[in-house]
């Protein structure tokens, strides 16, 4: 029998997770040295200068949340003295706009969680947690081929400043698959850090480099004065099996929760798609977006499930850029780490070799365009860390924005209501509505018997032929009596170890 499983977007990520499980670190220590070592090999999706939310699941005790994603700033400054750029990126058979620039850049609170975990649960110093990071930031890694393709789609973010170019296009071109990716001031910075703590970031020179940017709203109070927050998990059971999300203001948990306790037991495709299509819409009904808070409430109100309930019995229907990382150590902690940087704001602070986030700039997250946000408040997001306890315990997460709620429904179900097994429960054929427009998009890899069950009833869906990241990337880890398991999502370069 193992004694851990580790399973993330990259194998240097997975390694580096594993290495310190072995060295005897605990399930957090691990997601610390993978994040960090994330933020080097997965520059797109993740970055020190972003944010990000630490599901903790200790032995026979609650699970915990810890959300360290980004803040807006104090105060907004007017479009015409900030730097925001659109640039549209095309997904193949979708399209999506996004806007980056200094403009674009929250307030980041990835470091400061880092720390706070650490001082929870941590056990290895933070300086050995880092090290493999900081070596891989100096040596240079090779571009995988999944990390060329994501760079390929944000090509213009990674393109647009000078400072970009020298690091992600030196010959001029942007970097491709099988090319070194090296960045030894990263490599320095994280040095520092370890050593010097959050404060590094929130207040050292990293603060005053990242201030320095013009066109930017951040102040140094803005930094100073981040603080992660802890959280208690939105929690039901489904099947007798306890579900953990990741809570208000997230918006992807409510929603997943809002799935989960409306479908009946093993819902056959139409009718998952069919609630899918009736949460995103009730999403927009209620204004989700704009009150995340009163979410559990107004969305988990026993009538408000009761009436999705009927409703789907009677009707027929007439669909970012994240990383995620899930652990169990030896004595069964699990850890779910999900990051984002956005795609990045296009520009590298000064110094640093690090690219900030353009959280400020996501449709996503601010949907009624760019500059609308609110002062001083913790963004919502799609992210979901999640936990599945049934005298067992699985970590999952996923990155791909709106398409966080759907994958990581679709998994659990699979998991709760049929028991498959986890890898065959990740690498499942997926299906996703998104909130405007409306248009079913599914995993045409199936049976032609699902397909045309799907066609037949949504004549506008859109079929793709292969899996994409589109739909997500669920890496999970599982522990039960017979041991440990392990899944990566295929569609966005899943890497496992387990021992």
């Amino acid at each position: 029998m193992g004694n851990f499983a580790v399973a993330s977007g990259h194998h240097l990520t997975t390694q580096t997770t594993a290495e310190v499980l072995r060295a005897g670190g605990t399930a957090v220590d691990a997601a610390i040295a993978g994040a960090l070592m994330a933020c080097v090999v997965e520059p797109v999706l993740a970055s020190p200068l972003a944010g990000g939310f630490l599901m903790v699941a200790p032995p026979n005790k609650p699970t915990q949340v810890l959300d360290a994603f980004v803040q807006t700033p104090k105060r907004k400054r007017t479009l015409a003295d900030v730097d925001i750029r659109e640039i549209e990126v095309d997904f193949g058979q979708s399209k999506q706009t996004f806007y980056c620039g200094a403009g674009t850049i929250g307030t980041p609170g990835l470091v400061p969680g880092l720390f706070e975990a650490h001082s929870e649960f941590g056990r290895i110093p933070m300086a050995e947690l880092a090290a493999p990071a900081i070596e891989a930031a100096r040596t240079g890694t090779p571009i995988t081929a999944f990390q060329a393709e994501v760079l390929g789609y944000v090509e213009a973010i990674f393109m647009a400043s000078e400072g970009s170019r020298a690091l992600y296009a030196p010959t001029g071109k942007l970097l491709g698959e099988g090319d070194i990716l090296a960045n030894s001031d990263m490599g320095d910075v994280l040095e520092i850090m370890a050593l010097e703590g959050a404060r590094f970031f929130q207040e050292g020179e990293v603060a005053q480099a990242l201030l320095s940017l013009d066109g930017g709203h951040l102040t140094g109070d803005d930094l100073k004065s981040y603080r992660p927050i802890g959280r208690k998990p939105l929690q039901f059971i489904r099947g007798g099996v306890e579900v953990d999300l990741n809570p208000a203001p997230s918006l992807g948990g409510v929603q997943i929760a809002l799935a989960l306790q409306t479908l009946p037991a093993d819902p056959d495709d139409r009718q998952l798609a069919r609630c899918l299509f009736e949460v995103a819409r009730i999403r927009k009904e209620t204004d989700l977006d704009h009150h995340p808070l009163n979410g559990e409430k107004i969305l988990l109100d026993p009538a408000m499930v009761g009436s999705l309930r009927k409703t789907l019995s009677a009707h027929q229907a007439a669909t970012r850029g994240t990383t995620h990382i899930s652990v169990i150590d030896q004595n069964g902690m699990g850890a779910a780490f999900t990051l984002s940087n956005g795609e990045g704001c296009g520009v590298i602070v000064p110094g640093t070799g690090i690219m900030a986030n353009n959280m400020l700039g996501e449709d996503d997250l601010v949907p009624d365009g760019i500059n609308s946000w609110v002062e001083d408040t913790r963004l919502a997001s799609m992210m979901c860390p999640m936990a599945l306890r049934d005298g067992g315990l699985t970590m999952l997460g996923s990155g791909g924005s709106n398409r966080i709620r759907s994958a990581l429904a679709q998994v659990a179900l699979k998991l709760i209501d049929r028991g498959v097994a986890l890898e065959d429960a990740v690498q499942a054929p997926r299906m996703h509505i998104d909130d405007t427009p409306q248009i079913l998009d599914f995993e045409d890899t199936g049976t032609e018997e699902h397909r045309e069950a799907l066609l037949a009833e949504f004549p506008s869906a859109n079929p793709w032929p292969q899996q994409s990241m589109f739909f997500g990337g669920v890496h999970a880890v599982r522990q039960t009596m017979h041991g440990f398991e392990a899944a990566g999502d295929g569609r966005r370069s899943g890497a496992v170890l387990t021992k």
